[in-house]
């Protein structure tokens, strides 16, 4: 049986450890320390995050599932047939294969995911499913332009799927200039179906980012294991813990690294000192209301022409017209 993988053609864009290092130097350079976000997505990050998607607490995926369920067939008459689908952030693809079944003929997938063995993986996983399906991986920071490969088959139009609420990932400001690139990639006449976590009681954020069995917290730390092991640097993983706190006056949950007493890390010979309850910022996820998304979509370029909720607005799918 001829491997899915050996026929895929893989655009690699992924950063450089030289590129890793100097956002991570740059991060712990500030007054409030950072940890760039793309960072928490090596292929043990991934796996971290698919098995946190399926958590008691986590409520965002199963939710935005049963929108899915419900509301699949009006996606995919919205999109249209002969799509090529770009996915930014594809993961596993558990919703993009629902997403696929649904769409009538898409011409092509491109999955665009910072990590390259799991992007790899899981491509090949799906090619296998979908054999008439041109599968074009992108291994890249989608946060970044790049260009996107053209199908053998022309398509009638470009549809970009941003499902599980990444899109809160970024403070507005550049969540605008993301859906400014995403405009610029499906080009006018383009469409795109985001999925956006909305705005609920504090206490039922905090939990899913807080859960009980600890996986977010070895998420969020597996960014110190990686830096230790791919960049060469040496925090004392031990001296660190997890916790997400929501900021009322941002809108967000924030992801943190707390040190728990006194500690240093040396990376490309460049030391950075942590008080007893300093902490990194690791990962925003903003929460919306359906009329500041739209505001939001607006400055972006695009048009909100429908909207799917659960019966109780926790969760909501977008779908958008590039004007």
């Amino acid at each position: 049986m001829t491997d899915p993988a050996s026929s895929i053609e893989l655009t690699d864009l992924e950063p450089t450890a030289a590129d890793m290092t100097a956002l991570v130097i740059e991060g712990l350079s500030k007054p409030q320390k950072t940890l760039p976000t793309a960072f928490l997505y090596d292929e043990a990050g991934s796996e971290l995050f698919d098995a946190i998607t399926d958590l008691p607490e986590y409520y965002p995926t199963r939710t935005e599932l049963s929108i899915m369920r419900e509301s699949l067939p009006q996606m995919a008459q919205a999109v249209g047939p002969e799509a090529l689908v770009i996915e930014y952030g594809s993961g596993t693809g558990l919703k993009t294969r629902q997403l696929l079944r649904a769409l009538q003929s898409p011409v092509g997938y491109v999955p665009v995911e910072i990590s390259r063995e799991f992007l790899m993986t899981s491509a090949a996983k799906l090619q296998d499913e979908f054999a008439q399906l041109e599968v074009l991986p992108v291994c890249a920071d989608f946060t970044e332009p790049f260009e996107v490969p053209e199908p053998s088959k022309p398509a009638r139009r470009r549809a970009l799927y941003f499902p599980g609420s990444t899109i809160g990932n970024f403070r507005p400001e550049f969540a605008t200039r993301l859906l400014r690139q995403m405009h610029e990639e499906v080009g006018k006449g383009g469409c795109a179906l985001i999925g956006v976590d909305l705005v609920k009681d504090v206490q039922v954020l905090e939990a899913a980012y807080n859960d009980s069995a600890g996986v977010t917290a070895r998420f969020n730390l597996n960014m110190l294991s990686r830096a230790n092991a791919e960049l060469g640097a040496d925090f004392d993983v031990e001296a660190f813990r997890h916790r997400a706190v929501w900021v009322e006056s941002r809108g967000s949950i924030e992801m943190r690294l707390y040190a728990r007493r006194p500690t240093a890390v040396t990376l490309a010979g460049k030391r950075f000192t942590f008080e007893t309850g300093e902490y990194i910022h690791t990962e925003d996820s903003h929460k919306y209301s359906l009329e500041g998304f739209a505001e939001l979509a607006n400055a972006g370029g695009f048009d909100v022409a429908q909207v799917w909720t659960d019966e109780a607005k926790y969760f909501s799918v977008h779908y958008l017209q590039a004007r």
